[in-house]
């Protein structure tokens, strides 16, 4: 039976580093024969390799699935699933009209990370047939569903990993910083650089880049950050190229050499 009106899902997402992997948890409330509730988890193994919002997005993909299976689905008109995740509750009307319409960029330009989720997920939300909507959650609240799906994603990340979701290409990096978006500066500028992990966005068809910068008379010397190209470069392997002049959309627009040390 269903709890009210709606088929409440809540969902969650859970990542961990070193090695990286993610896990997801999901729980239904339903009611029993006399009206009281119950409540339904899915066990779900984890992800090698995932990041949170993968790992957020994944949730609410299978909490899909598994909700077409279920019976009571034809007695509600509206799937409501909560989530402690801004991004799924900031995107996911992105994901069903905009983004589309822009072939899975975004007004700048940069291709959206996470599409092939994005557009699965939303294969599932035509597919219940209902509304779906996306409410948030604070986490690490006092909502004990919210604490239940929490501690689920963490075991599915710790227990049996099933297969990645893409396929990224990793070597260790040189530097000691970490990631930061938009720490380098796109001035059109001739600049030596790492890669340290290489992924084909295979909605886009562009490749996305982890890199280091190893110019050491460049200001960004070993600042790390993200950027996107057609040329197909190898993780672990440093080149001499030039970027575009779009911040918001950074871009390799010509590989001049591979540099060999």
């Amino acid at each position: 039976m269903i709890l009210g009106d709606d088929l409440i899902v809540y969902t969650d997402g859970s990542s961990y580093s070193s090695p990286r992997r993610g896990g997801i948890g999901i729980r239904f409330l339903l009611a029993d024969a006399f009206g009281e509730e119950v409540t339904k988890d899915i066990e779900v193994v984890g992800y090698k390799g995932a990041t949170n919002n993968q790992m957020e997005l994944q949730a609410c993909i299978t909490a899909l699935k598994e909700a077409l299976e279920l019976e009571e689905l034809n007695d509600v008109s509206r799937i409501l699933v909560h989530t402690d995740s801004m991004y799924i509750v900031d995107n996911y009307k992105n994901a069903m009209w905009k983004w589309p319409q822009a072939k899975w960029r975004t007004r700048h330009g940069r291709p959206v990370e996470n599409a092939a989720q994005w557009k699965e997920l939303v294969k599932y939300i035509r597919k219940t047939q209902k509304i779906v909507e996306f409410k948030w959650v604070k986490g690490h609240s006092k909502d004990k569903h919210n604490k239940a799906v929490d501690k689920s994603a963490k075991k599915s990340a710790k227990d049996l990993l099933g297969q990645p979701l893409t396929n990224v290409g990793v070597r260790r990096k040189l530097t000691s910083e970490s990631v930061d978006i938009n720490s380098v500066k796109m001035l059109g500028q001739r600049i030596s650089i790492r890669i340290v992990t290489a992924e084909f966005l295979k909605v886009q068809k562009i490749n996305r880049y982890k890199y280091e910068v190893i110019s050491k008379k460049s200001p960004y010397y070993k600042k790390m950050d993200i950027i996107f190209s057609y040329e197909i470069l190898k993780e672990g392997h440093s080149y001499y190229v030039r970027f575009n002049k779009e911040s918001k959309n950074p871009t390799i627009v010509k590989v001049f050499r591979e540099i060999t040390s």
